[in-house]
């Protein structure tokens, strides 16, 4: 089954706390931020801070041998603490150890789900808009912590060098904590490829884990926006989402970059018996 452990944000503090910032797993993450990503504009003290941040949640979950998590990423990280765990999250997602946003469970399971199938880092976005007047394409996004794999990683006649992924602020709350409170996302573009869309939730009323799998292609369409963001084809999104909406399921939704819909829904429905809905299958 699955075993959760929980960490309050202030004993993650606390132990930040007390690290010495010449500590040798500071200077190692340190040293592996700055290897990730560009950080060009990132305040030190913010750098360090992500640095302490990532060295305790490293050693937390080694001494329990956790193989993924779910982090409250916003305010009281920005307000109590100084910086957004986005970068720290994305590193873990990247080496095949999913990290969700918001506390999202049932999200990290869908993450690790489809890792285990493809062999490559899972993100976790929103649906989160349409995209012209094309019925069959969306808007995905987040502030984000995507895995640095999944975006693109170089400019192109159809890709602008501003959707190279790089360190920077999130946008969204700094209205509300001030930027200098919000340092750390992952901002670029998801790399166009087939991908495969799974989102995994609790019927709390029945007892039962339920779930929707499918497939679909991240597209090179044009988009101007901010943090993690892609235009993705989904044949008969419609209906999708549709059948999102009427089942309650959540706005987050695990993503890949690989073809792995038929595996992952015979896993999940012969192994563990979860009611899984996959589109395009059962329809």
């Amino acid at each position: 089954g699955i075993t959760v452990e929980t960490l309050d944000l202030s004993e993650v503090f606390g132990r930040v706390e007390k690290l010495d910032s010449e500590a040798a797993e500071v200077k190692a993450k340190l040293q592996a931020i700055d290897g990730y990503i560009s950080t060009k504009g990132i305040p030190a003290d913010a750098l360090m801070k992500m640095a302490k941040l990532g060295a305790v949640i490293d050693g937390w979950m080694g001494e329990r041998n956790l193989q993924a998590s779910a982090i409250q990423c916003w305010t009281s990280m920005e307000e109590y603490f100084g910086v957004v765990p986005c970068t720290v999250m994305s590193m873990m997602s990247n080496g095949l150890m999913p990290s969700a946003c918001e506390t999202d469970i049932a999200g990290t399971v869908a993450m690790m789900a489809l890792a285990y199938a493809s062999g490559k880092p899972s993100a976790i976005v929103d649906w989160n808009n349409n995209y012209g007047e094309d019925p069959d394409k969306a808007v995905i996004f987040h502030c984000s912590n995507l895995p640095k794999d999944i975006f693109v990683d170089k400019a192109s006649d159809i890709i602008p060098a501003d959707d190279i992924p790089v360190m920077d602020y999130q946008e969204i709350i700094a209205g509300t904590v001030g930027r200098d409170n919000t340092y750390g996302t992952v901002v670029g573009r998801v790399k166009g490829d087939p991908f495969t869309y799974l989102r995994v939730s609790t019927d709390d009323l029945n007892g039962k884990v339920i779930a929707y799998v499918g497939e679909g292609t991240v597209t090179n369409d044009p988009l101007k926006t901010f943090g993690g963001y892609g235009v993705v084809h989904v044949p008969r999104l419609q209906k999708l989402l549709t059948y999102i909406c009427e089942n309650g399921y959540e706005h987050h939704v695990a993503m890949n970059l690989a073809k792995v819909a038929a595996p992952v829904h015979e896993a999940l429905t012969k192994y563990l018996g979860w009611a899984t809905y996959h589109h395009g299958v059962q329809d």
